[in-house]
């Protein structure tokens, strides 16, 4: 496997944390579950014009619901987990963006894009089409990544992110036992219903959701190379009231235990073979 991340600098730094390009050898058909992550990302497959999930909880494949979706996708902020085919992603590339960063390269409300995967041409038009056309006919993955970048700085234009919303995951991120929502409302000077409409329309989900969602993020993160865990610690340390509170959302977010999550994981911390 190649795999190439690059993070951009200049204007699309405050909305894109990295793009990137990964090329492997096809392999035999192998499934994973990827678990949440309560932001949007952008995927495109230069060997498939198509893009499948499996939708449904547990580990067996057959049960559950394919969607297919056309090769180039945006990937809404997801708060469940979903399975995928690796031996149909042996070239792609994508750009992850930060916490409400993808609004302003799209126009659209992200509320509704959230969990699920919507095609980019549905969004954009022809200007999706051309890149994964630009894309196509690039054979050198950093030129690809050049082509990639030039079109989010051609997309991004004057656009900015919401001032309350960048300042409300401001304190969100910096403390894991998440404020009081109508507190963050108000230190923005908005109301909590205006607060959590323009939030939801930036971020794609609502603030408490959110906040859930980051928790469950964060522990995903904490402990995935951990050979031994402390999940009382875990639980504190992420901001839940206690280690079964953390065992309820790990649960409703992954479909899984922590404990199968430990047995189970992978290369990738998000990324679970099934």
């Amino acid at each position: 496997m190649r795999l190439i991340f690059r993070a951009p600098q200049g204007p699309l730094a405050p909305f894109v944390e990295h793009v990137w390009d990964c090329v492997s050898e096809p392999g035999p058909l192998a499934f994973e579950r990827i678990l949440p992550i309560p932001r949007a990302s952008l995927i495109i497959n230069l060997q498939e014009d198509e893009t499948r999930g499996w939708h449904g909880n547990g580990f067996d494949v057959g049960a559950m619901r394919c969607v297919r979706a056309p090769g180039a996708v945006l990937v809404g902020p997801y708060t469940r987990s979903f399975v995928i085919d690796t031996a149909e992603q042996t070239a792609v590339m994508g750009v992850s963006f930060h916490a409400g960063g993808a609004a302003p390269f799209l126009r659209e409300r992200m509320d509704a894009l959230s969990d699920r995967d919507t095609g980019l041409e549905d969004i954009l038009g022809q200007s999706a089409r051309s890149l994964r056309e630009s894309l196509l006919d690039t054979a050198d993955a950093e030129a690809r990544l050049d082509v990639l970048e030039a079109w989010l700085l051609r997309r991004i234009g004057s656009a900015r992110t919401h001032g309350a919303v960048t300042h409300a995951l401001g304190l969100l991120h910096a403390s894991p036992r998440a404020p009081r929502m109508d507190d963050i409302a108000r230190t923005t000077g908005l109301s909590p219903r205006r607060f959590g409409t323009l939030f939801r329309e930036h971020v794609g989900l609502a603030p408490k959701r959110y906040a859930r969602a980051l928790r469950f993020f964060n522990v995903v993160r904490d402990v995935h190379a951990s050979r031994h865990v402390d999940w009382a610690a875990v639980a504190a340390d992420c901001g839940f009231s206690d280690q079964p509170h953390l065992v309820h959302e790990f649960r409703a977010f992954s479909g899984m235990t922590p404990g199968e999550y430990l047995a189970r994981r992978g290369i990738w911390a998000n990324h679970v073979p099934v």
